[in-house]
C-alpha cells in the first residue's frame, strides 16, 4: 500500500499568493509536512483532521535533520496517505527538494512537484521593480548566502556574481554578507552598486530597505534581526 506525495510551493508567506493547485492539494491531504515560513494562515487550507507536522529549518535554531524529514515522508506515504510537503517559496530553489525526492524514488513512492512564487519575485514585486531590463539587466542569478555549515559557500563564481549588468539575489544572506561583499569588491563590483534588503517578504511586517552593497555589508554586521531575508543587488535594485 503506497500513498502519494505532492511537493507544494507555498510562496513567501502571503496565502493569496498560493496557486489554485496548491490549495486543492492542501484540501485533499491526509498529512501536511510544512516549513516554518509556510505556517500560519496558509495551513487554514488544510482539511480538518489532517496531520500537521512542522519540519522547517531556520538558521541558528534547533531544526529537524534532513534524513528525519525524508523518512517521515516515506513513512506517511507507505500508509497510503496523500501527503503534502509544503515548502516555502518554490520547492526547487534552495529547498533540499532533491534529497526528499531521492528518498521517495528509493522507496518506490509517486510524487509531483507544484511550483510556487519564489521570494525573489515577491520581493521585486513588492519593491515595484523588475528583475530584468533589456540591455541593462539581461541575466538573473540566485545564490545562497550560506552552506550546510552556516558559513559562506566555497568555490563561488565571483566574476559572474560581480557582474554589474546582472540582477543577483542572495538567499539567507545576513550572517555572511559582509564577507561575501568583500569578495565581490575584490572581483570588481563597485561598493555603490544598488542593493535591496527585503525582510519578511509578503507578510504584514514586511520591510524593504534600499541601499548599496557597501552600506548593507557594513550595516548588517550591527544588526541582530532574525527575520527571514534576501538581498537583491544590481542595476535595478534602487529603481523607484
Amino acid at each position: 500500500m503506497s500513498g502519494f506525495v505532492s511537493f507544494v510551493g507555498s510562496g513567501p508567506g502571503d496565502p493569496e499568493l498560493l496557486t489554485v493547485k496548491a490549495v486543492n492539494r492542501l484540501k485533499l491531504a491526509d498529512a501536511v509536512l510544512f516549513d516554518d515560513l509556510s505556517a500560519g494562515p496558509i495551513l487554514d487550507h488544510a482539511r480538518a483532521g489532517a496531520d500537521l507536522v512542522a519540519v522547517g529549518k531556520r538558521a541558528g535554531r534547533p531544526s529537524p535533520k534532513q534524513d528525519h524529514v525524508s523518512r517521515l515522508l516515506v513513512e506517511y506515504a507507505q500508509t497510503g496517505a496523500r501527503v503534502v510537503r509544503l515548502k516555502s517559496g518554490d520547492p526547487g530553489i534552495f529547498g533540499r527538494l532533491e534529497e526528499e525526492v531521492s528518498a521517495l524514488r528509493a522507496a518506490g513512492i509517486g510524487f509531483e512537484i507544484i511550483p510556487g512564487v519564489t521570494s525573489a519575485a515577491a520581493a521585486a514585486a513588492a519593491a515595484g521593480i523588475p528583475l530584468t531590463r533589456r540591455l541593462e539587466a539581461r541575466r538573473v542569478q540566485f545564490v545562497t548566502g550560506h552552506d550546510v555549515t552556516g558559513g559562506l559557500p566555497e568555490a563561488m563564481n565571483l566574476p559572474a556574481l560581480a557582474d554589474a549588468q546582472a540582477t543577483t539575489v542572495v538567499f539567507m544572506p545576513k550572517r555572511t554578507f559582509a564577507q561575501f561583499a568583500a569578495l565581490l569588491f575584490g572581483a570588481g563590483l563597485p561598493p555603490e552598486t544598488p542593493a535591496l534588503l527585503a525582510e519578511n517578504v509578503s507578510h504584514p511586517d514586511q520591510r524593504l530597505t534600499r541601499s548599496t552593497v557597501g552600506a548593507l555589508a557594513r550595516d548588517l554586521g550591527a544588526q541582530d534581526s532574525r527575520a527571514p531575508a534576501l538581498i537583491l543587488y544590481g542595476p535595478l535594485a534602487d529603481a523607484p
